[in-house]
């Protein structure tokens, strides 16, 4: 999971596809976050899901919306792009477009839906087994 967090970070600032990598870098943490489902089983969801996955997805929409919705507010079609360039001591010259907030609303709904989903399964495998020795009983 670490090194999918290195992954990701690095997807997310350089870019995957033009102007951003929020995506790919969403599906490289979830892959990290199944990951550790399937090794800890349900027991690791139940523990340290303590984030709202709903409250991501709803938060992620509307960070996506946000400069979408700004552009057309300033007269510019839907999600028009500004580009600022900053640089930085360890990877040099970053270009931070106005549409990193699009791609940090796709990584932040990609994770959420994630983690809604294994919450999911592994309140499901947990309710499986204890309904199990219930219905033997019956």
């Amino acid at each position: 999971l670490p090194l999918a967090l290195v992954i990701a970070l690095y997807l997310f600032l350089r870019g995957h596809n033009q102007p951003g990598g929020g995506f790919v870098a969403g599906l490289v943490v979830a892959i990290g976050l199944t990951l550790q489902y399937l090794v800890a089983g349900t027991q690791w969801p139940e523990a340290h899901t303590d984030i709202n996955p709903r409250g991501g997805v709803a938060a992620g929409l509307f960070f996506a919306v946000f400069p979408g919705l700004g552009a057309v507010a300033l007269g510019y079609p839907f999600l028009t792009t500004h580009t600022a360039h900053v640089m930085l001591p360890v990877l040099g010259e970053l270009h931070l477009p106005s549409a990193a907030f699009f791609d940090l609303g796709v990584f932040t709904v990609v994770v959420g839906a994630t983690l809604l989903i294994i919450t999911a399964l592994a309140h499901q495998s947990v309710r499986a087994r204890r309904n199990k020795p219930a219905e033997a009983s019956a």
